[in-house]
Parts: C-alpha cells; structure tokens; sequence
C-alpha cells in the first residue's frame, strides 16, 4: 500500500504546528510515504526547509532502487469553519499560490490574513483540497437535508439552505466553484479515532455521492511522532494566552494529528481514499528548483548592455581611486574580475548595488560596503567599498568563485538615522510588486521559552519573572535547568516534569517572523510570483516568507541594506568639523597614512565611544597588541572574538607580534597564508586556505567548511569535516596540538568570528572614530550624543570621559539650547567651542515644544520664565520638564523656584486669570539633590560626580580612586567604589565576569571570578554602586589595570534615588 500525506502543517504555521519541516519529512520518508505536501496556514515560510531535506535525502541518502520522495508545495486557508487546501501543480501554480497568499495577507494587519472562498477562482493550476465544516451527531440530519435541498437545486440556481460558507449571500459560490476546478478538486476525509468520525465520514461520503467529488484521506498532520502531543497541547495554549488547565475543551483529545504508519491508515481509511493521495501527486509536478530568478534592470541606462555599463563605471571609478594612474596589477585584478563577473553573469547584481550606493551618496548618506565583498576591487572602484583590497591582501574568490554555485553577498552599511531614506528609494525605484525586505525566523531562547511554557503551565507570573531576571547570570556549567526550576515550581511535580520535557524541545522553535535587519529581495518580474509578501509591522515596509538561509538554497539575490549608527556619529561630527573650519570637510580629508598620535591613543585603551574597540575586552587587548598600523587594528578588531580564543591563538600572536617569540609556520605551504599574522590563523580566510593547501580540502570541500563555520553554533559540532581536516593535517607532518587548536577555532568560528575583509572594514571606521575623537573630541562627543541609541555607553558615560579629555559641556539652558545638542563658538579663534546640551535630553520635553521655544526666542533670549510660560502650545508638562533640568537658572533662579512657579503659574494661568501665583521662599537644593535631579531629568551629571560626594562625606574614605590605581603595586589589596557602567561575562571566559567601575577620576575594571561570583551573586547582578575589595593586577607593562575581587558590597542606598542602569552583557 502506498500513501502520500496532502495536508500537513509544521512549526511555520506558528504555535500551531508542532514539529520542524526537516522532522516532517524524514519521518514520512522512514513511514514509507510516497510523498508530502507541506501545507501551512497562508504561508509557504517552511517549505525551503522542507525542500532541503527531501534534496539531501534524495541526492544521498536515497536507495537507489526506490523512488524519489516527493515534495508537494502547497498552504491551507480557514473560512467560516471549512479548510481549503492549495497544491501546486506545476510553475504557473506556484506563481498563482504564491498570489493568493499576498493578497490575504496585505489585506490584514501583520501576523494575519482574510480569506474568502471565492479568492480560489483566481488558481488556474493548482489542486484544491476542501474540507466542510462538520456538526455533531444531533444537528447532521439536517445538515444533510440542507446539502440534499442543494442537490435537486444546484442547476436551477435556486436558494441555498446549507451551512456552507458559499449559502446565503451567494448561492452560486458552491456552483462557480465547482465548475472552476472540475477535475481539480477533491474532499477531505480526516479521522482521528475521535466520537465524531462516524459522523464525519457519513457526511463527506453523502456529500462525495451528490457533489460527485473524488474523496482523499489525510492525518491533516501537526506533528511528525505522538511524542510532540505536550508540546502542542503547550503551543495552544500560548497561542490562547491561556493556560493549558482552563482551555481543556480546545486541546486535541488524543495524538493522531501524526505522521501514522501505513498499516494504521489502512485499518482507518478504506483503500480508494488513501490511493486518491498518490493519484494527486501525480497531477503536482512542481520543484522548488525550478525557480529562476532575474535581476532587475532599470540600473543600465539607454545604449548600454550591462556588461559595457558596468565596464564603464568601474574604470571611472578606479581613476577616481588612483588619481596618479591606474597600476598594471589593479588593471589585472580589474579584468580578472570583469572576466568572472561575465562568465556568471553578475553584472545586473553589481550595477543595483551601486545604482543604491550612489543615490546615498547623492543625498550626503554616509554608507560603506563590509564583508566578503571587500575582496573585490570592483567593489571598490564602484565606490561600494572602502577597502582597497589590492593593498590588504583580499581575495576575490572569498567573495565570487566559480566553483561556487551561489550569488555574490554584498553587505553595505547606511547612517542607521537615514538608512529609510535608502529603503523608501528602493521600492520607489523598482515597484513594491517587485521588491521586499526577506524575513528573519524569531525562534525561541531561553528567556522567551521559559516565559511562554512557565504561563501556558500556569506557573505564577512573579516567580517566573524573577527566573528570567537571573537566568543570563547563571553558572554555565551546571545543568541550566536546576537554575529554572525554582522550589515553587519544584513542588508541583507535574508542573517539574512537564517544563524539564518540554522546554528543551521549545528551544529553536519558530515563534514568528520579523523582518531582516535589512536584505533586501529585488526581482526583474513580479516578486509576488517568488515568494508571497506580507505586511511587516512598521508603516510602508513589506516582508517576503523567507529568511536568508531559505534564500541562499534557492540561490536568489539579496541585497543587504544593513544600519550603523557609527557612520551617523561620523557624518555629524563631519558636519560640525566644517562649520567650525568653514570649508568642506569629508572623510576622504582624514590621512589614512597611520598617524602615530592616534595609535598611542589606541595603544592606552583610551576608547571610549569609538568604534569596535570600546568594549572592556578590547580595552584589555589593546595595550597588549600595541596596534601600529592599520594592519593591527584589523587583527585587534577580529581577535577577541571566539575563533581565535577558542583555538588557543590569542597569546601566540601577541608573543609573536612583540618578539618575545619567533614566528613559525607548522607546514612551509602554509607560509604565503599566515605570514602576516606571524604563523597563526586568525581570520576565516585563513582557516579555509589552511584545509584546502595544507588538508587538501578540493573547492566543494573547503566550501563545505566556509558554510559549516556559520552553522556549527546551531549544530553544536564539528561533524564528519573534524574528522576529515584531523587526519589530513596530520598525515602532512602538522603536529596533532596545533590541529586541535585549529578545529577548537573553527568552532569559535561558529559561534562568531570575523573573516579578514570584514574585520578590515570595521577596522578603518575605528581608525576614522579614533582619529575624530583624538583631533575633535568636542564635535565626536557632539556627534555620538546626537547619534543615540548606539554603542557601549550611555550618554553620562561618554560626556565624563570627553570631560576628562578637556571637552566643556554646558548645561540646557532655555536661552541657548536646540533640539539636538550643539557646539557653540570657541572663546579663541583657534580650537573647539564648548558642547552644549540639547532639548532632546531633557525627559518629559515633547520635541514639538522645544521647537516652539526655539522659533520664538526673541534675539537676546527670554528675561522671565512668564514668556515662555506664554508660549502657545507648551504644556504644563513641558515646563515642569524643563524646570526639573535647570533649564532657566540663568534667569536667576534654582530648580526648586523654576519647577514650582511653572507648575503654579500654569494653574492659576489657567484657573484663576485675576490671581497672581504668591511667591514662596524655597530652600536652593542640596549638593547631592542636585546630582540626582541632574540625573533623574536629563540622564547626564555636568557638575560633581556621585563618588565625589559619597568621598567628601566620608562614605568611601577606605577607597582608592580609578587613577590612583596605577601609581599602587602589584598585588596590593585595596578597596575600591564606583557606579556600574556595564557587566560583561562572554562565553569564553570560563565564567569570569568583567564589571566596569566608574568614580570621578576615570574607570576601574574587576575581574570577578566564577566562585566568588557564585557566593555573591545578589551584589554582583543587583548593585548599581558597587565597592569591591580584591588585589591589584597589571598587565601590558602597567597599562591594563585590573582588581581581582575578593569581597562585593552593595552600596546602591547611598544613592537609592540616583536611577543609573547599567549595560550588561552575557
């Protein structure tokens, strides 16, 4: 007996379905199934995964005797109780599918569709699949008098008296319908060894005799293996936001909605039902492979082929780049590239990326390419990149091979502030019939999973809010879950068993889709024939129903228009350096040559603010990398990553680059490839060059690797390829430490590392930043505060440090602030005005009224609080909100009298016009009131820091200062106090956490080990002023100063009103 299964639906019809697509498909393969069709709801956002895995079982695994698993493309929709089934047949189907399934979903809100039955007459080859709707026992007779009453009626087109979806309003619908597909059209027959199955039956089989439709049975699959029946009873009750005890009506009441075997179908179904399926499949010859995508073509202009426009443009760009003339060796690398370009035919792919890239730069957009396509000099004439890859020693075939069947991957970062300038150009120039941002499967993780199971279980909201606040905080190498099951939950056994077996299956689960952070899909023809596209949830962005790894199966082209809020921080710090010096000023005017002021910066960790290096585990490299070029700072932005700390080569660069030991490479081939890194692979490039020179990895191999790096952390292992590349190396005469070093890195790789073109990328806007802050630190500083949210710190973080860097921040002032913060005029012709600060931080303060108050400053500024208080369209709140920040004290008074006149004046404005507000002596606030309300309303402390304070009242006499550290001994037990800038506990460090101190003199960094971690984790995870007594340690000739925590204590009630959050990181 052969059987196909027609009406399944996996985890992509979310909370749903209860099993992966690759599941699916290997247990109807091991059920000896002919084949399947993935059908979920209004959605084919899991068939790429499903068409993967029938490829791969198909291409390898397949006996050869048997046939070919078939996969069936199809999607289910629900209306007023009946389910309809669509499956492709051929190309044209698949095109028709992929319609209907946009125009249901562009009709609602994201994360849902309208349907209507009659939407079906616009498929013209597809099969339809028509499950009715279905009544108990006590109301079929009438059901199936309604359904004869249609019989006798349907060619005289009378009324309708059924309860079908198509009775009422139109009698025809039924009619048209059935007419439309005649032969394409089947009943579905779905038992499931419930009481209602007779009834059922007994129904579809009258309706079958007077409609005179074909009958197919289904397990209308949910599940691949009985086993998954919790878990789906769990995802229903997510789905209902109710827990699982209180909808016990609404849950399937046994576990057949699986996958069963033949021999149970065929003592279920009568043999005519189940071969129908097989009599289907035969009508549904579609493969996913069959779709061929074609790039867009408005980027070449009148008169020219793509291949002689992007010839063109290329050439202009490289006497651009070489002004002195183009070198013999950029001209071989240029027609080298051309020459792949041709022969794949990329030439349309190049030319969207830099018709998108020169309408940025038309409009002042900041942007840079990064990644892979870094390696083409192409790429760099085009202006995509800034890179030059001829003098970084980039490989093309990193980014294009011929030997590898995929497209190009171009990645280029915009101003995050003005990156939707680009993405509203982009569907104004090719159509939002052609064009859509691709999809990003949010699945679950920890804190999501444990959330949703702990409620649809019914555990109290309180307990596992406060699992979830710990959970990033615990110790890794204990069963993590001892530390979700809490004692509350440990007493309700079955509430224990039900999250220790269902919580690990939730993990990786997909809970929606969201959009990508920016690839772009962009097609020649309509792409709602590719891939259906649905609404997103921001206003004018639409989203197609696969993610990026579905794309790079299919080999489809997508554009990665990414957002960096470091190159909106460049742009305006650009901007306020050519206001101050009165000429353009652009980052072509920055000498690139290596200036050795900014190293020395870099080589002290001063980084604060700058790009890719302000994390504490770059602050700790630096001084012990002592970057020199730009070289360096390409491997300082790629070595504190997991690769190369994973593979152990961290300390055999950093001894090598200093010469406190030679250089050596394991295997004389290997020479050309690591010679710049002294003998030690940090960068991906390396790693694959390695295994195909020194392993003999051939092309399919080594890209077999290059794709498994980016897996491995979703795999949780090397599989066959440690083998592979162990004994290879080996039998090369490379000694068996160093290969396990490399396979440790490889792995790091999975988790995250850094390729050389990417690192050499970021590498030069960290420069850039570096040379900004050390030349301009007043403009950078004015830059980043205007560029917020980004980086590592929060806005009192970098003004403290600018401040110690001779940067003069001033206060709001309601005479001389904007909108965004500012520089105002420099006191001396020469150097950098003071940095005033802007409305924007002042909380509560609507930008609507600060532009007011700026439009209507008289030229010498207001003289009482009553003018702006006659403002129109300030509200109380505005001005209660600038009251808080001292925004009028210099019309002579304090916070206290601003914020009660603004608020007493307003209300006798408003209720009693013949009263004038009385005047109240008010007490000028304190010292330590000023600091918190400094704090509390705009975020920032201009005057003394908090530890300033705390040390005058004799609160912290026991402690040393951030730059008295230095001057004191190694291992010296000291004291120390700050308030917490960030906690960081990587996965590489072994459960080390790094926490970040800052007082009035500058940072302090402690080093908290696992078992003191572990003692004290309430005052590690809680504090916000933290006091820590450890020994001093020094490293990098005393530059890296760290405290090795013996004891903490939580002194955040000395400040308990000042509400400073850190930034944690784990």
């Amino acid at each position: 007996m052969s059987f196909a299964e027609l009406h399944c639906i996996s985890n992509f019809s979310f909370l749903r379905g209860a099993s992966h697509p690759e599941e699916l498909v290997q247990q109807a393969i091991s059920e000896g199934y002919k084949g399947l069709a993935i059908t979920d709801e209004c959605s084919v956002a899991g068939v790429v995964k499903a068409w993967n895995e029938v490829k791969a079982w198909n291409e390898t695994k397949k006996p050869k005797e048997e046939e070919d698993f078939k996969l069936i493309i199809g999607s289910e929709f629900h209306h007023a109780g009946d389910c309809f089934v669509v499956l492709c047949q051929n190309r044209q189907g698949y095109g028709e599918l992929c319609r209907l399934i946009t125009l249901c979903r562009r009709r609602a809100e994201k994360g849902h569709y309208v349907f209507t039955p009659e939407d079906l007459l616009n498929l013209h080859h597809c099969v339809l699949l028509w499950r009715p709707q279905f009544y108990p026992l006590s109301h079929s007779q009438l059901h199936f008098q309604s359904q004869l009453h249609f019989q006798s009626q349907l060619h005289s087109q009378s009324q309708l008296h059924s309860q079908s979806p198509f009775s009422g309003q139109d009698p025809d619908g039924l009619a048209t319908l059935l007419r439309h597909f005649s032969k394409r059209i089947w009943l579905l027959l779905e038992l499931h060894l419930v009481e209602q199955d007779l009834v059922q039956l007994q129904q579809v089989e009258r309706l079958s005799q007077q409609l005179l439709l074909p009958i197919v049975a289904s397990n209308y699959t949910q599940m691949h293996h009985p086993d998954r029946k919790m878990l789906h009873d769990a995802l229903t009750a997510i789905r209902l936001n109710t827990p699982v005890h209180d909808i016990r009506s609404q849950l399937k009441p046994n576990a057949e909605h699986h996958l069963r075997s033949l021999q149970k179908l065929t003592a279920i179904y009568k043999q005519e039902y189940l071969s129908e399926s097989l009599k289907i499949i035969s009508l549904c010859a579609f493969k996913l492979s069959e779709l061929c995508y074609q790039y867009p073509e408005e980027s070449v202009p009148p008169g020219y082929t793509a291949k002689t426009y992007l010839r063109e443009s290329t050439y202009e760009g490289a006497h651009r780049r070489y002004p002195e003339g183009i070198p013999d060796s950029v001209i071989a690398l240029i027609e080298k590239e051309l020459r792949i370009i041709d022969e794949l035919n990329y030439e349309y792919y190049f030319l969207t990326i830099y018709d998108i890239v020169r309408y940025a730069r038309s409009q002042d957009i900041l942007c840079q390419g990064r990644g892979s396509a870094a390696n083409s000099v192409v790429c760099y004439c085009l202006g995509i990149t800034e890179v030059d890859p001829t003098k970084a020693s980039l490989l093309f075939e990193r980014f294009i091979s011929k030997r590898r069947n995929e497209p190009p991957d171009i990645d280029v970062d915009f101003e995050n502030a003005r990156r939707e300038e680009v993405i509203q150009y982009i569907y104004e120039r090719y159509g939002r019939d052609r064009c859509a941002i691709a999809a990003t499967v949010i699945t679950y993780r920890a804190k999501s999973a444990i959330r949703d199971l702990g409620k649809a279980l019914g555990v109290d909201l309180m307990q596992l809010e406060n699992v979830i606040a710990n959970y990033g905080w615990r110790y890794r190498g204990k069963d993590w879950m001892d530390e979700v099951i809490t004692p509350q939950i440990s007493q309700n056994n079955h509430t224990l068993s039900c999250m220790r077996a269902l919580l690990p299956r939730l993990l990786g689960f997909p809970r929606h889709l969201s959009q990508h952070v920016g690839g772009f899909v962009i097609s020649q023809g309509p792409l709602i024939e590719l891939v259906p596209v649905e609404n997103a949830a921001m206003e004018n962005r639409t989203v197609i129903q696969w993610d990026k790894e579905d794309l790079e199966s299919l080999y489809l082209m997508k554009v990665d228009v990414l957002a960096l809020g470091m190159l909106t921080a460049i742009r305006k710090t650009l901007k306020y350096i050519e206001a101050q010096k009165g000429h353009p000023f652009t980052m072509a005017d920055i000498p690139k040559d290596g200036d050795q002021k900014v190293y020395g910066m870099l080589q002290k960790a001063d980084t604060v603010g700058l790009f890719q290096v302000e994390s504490r585990a770059q602050m700790n490299m630096l001084p012990r990398l002592k970057p020199e070029k730009y070289y360096d700072l390409v491997v300082q932005v790629a070595i504190v990553r997991p690769g190369p700390i994973h593979g152990d080569m961290v300390h055999p660069y950093l001894r090598r680059k200093n010469q406190e030991e030679k250089p050596d490479v394991p295997l004389a081939e290997l020479e050309p490839i690591l010679e710049r890194t002294f003998g030690v692979p940090i960068f991906q490039e390396q790693v694959i060059a390695i295994a195909m020179v020194g392993a003999d990895f051939n092309a399919d191999e080594a890209e077999d690797l290059r794709r498994s790096m980016a897996s491995w952390k979703k795999q949780g292992h090397m599989n066959r390829l440690r083998n592979k590349l162990t004994e290879r190396l080996l039998n090369k005469g490379i000694n068996k430490e160093y290969v396990e070093r490399l396979c440790r890195q490889i792995e790091g790789f999975g988790e995250y590392g850094f390729p050389e073109s990417h690192a050499a990328s970021f590498a030069l806007l960290a420069y850039i930043s570096a040379w900004l802050k050390f030349y301009h630190p007043a403009a950078f500083l004015c830059g980043l505060l205007n560029s917020q949210p980004m980086g590592f710190y929060r806005p009192w973080q970098l003004i403290q440090d600018a401040q110690r860097h001779g940067v003069t921040v001033l206060p709001v002032d309601i005479n001389h602030s904007l909108w965004d913060h500012h520089l105002q005029p420099p006191e001396k012709s020469a150097g950098e005005g003071p940095l005033r600060l802007g409305f924007r931080s002042v909380k509560g303060l609507s930008q609507k009224a600060a532009d007011r108050i700026c439009q209507s400053r008289p030229p010498h500024g207001f003289k009482a609080m009553t003018e702006v208080m006659g403002l129109p369209g300030i509200s109380r709140d505005d001005l209660e909100a600038l009251a808080s920040a001292n925004a009028f004290e210099t019309l002579g008074k304090h916070r206290y009298q601003q914020r009660w006149e603004a608020s007493a004046h307003h209300f006798y404005n408003q209720l009693f016009m013949e009263l004038e507000p009385p005047s109240h002596p008010l007490t000028a606030p304190a010292r330590l009131d000023s600091i918190i309300e400094d704090h509390s309303s705009t975020g920032v402390i201009l005057g003394d820091h908090p530890m300033a304070y705390l040390r005058d009242q004799s609160i912290l006499e026991d402690c040393v200062s951030a730059e008295d550290l230095y001057q004191l001994d190694i291992e010296k037990e000291v004291y120390v106090a700050g308030v917490v800038v960030n906690r960081q506990r990587p996965g590489t460090s072994a459960g080390v956490t790094f926490v970040t101190l800052e007082d009035e003199t500058g940072s302090i960094n402690v080093v908290v080990w696992l078992q003191t971690a572990l003692n004290q984790m309430k005052e590690l995870v809680k504090a916000r002023l933290l006091k820590v007594y450890g020994k001093i340690d020094k490293d990098a000739g005393g530059e890296v100063v760290h405290v090795i925590a013996y004891k903490l204590f939580d002194l955040t009630h000395q400040l308990v009103r000042l509400e400073s959050r850190s930034r944690d990181y784990h």
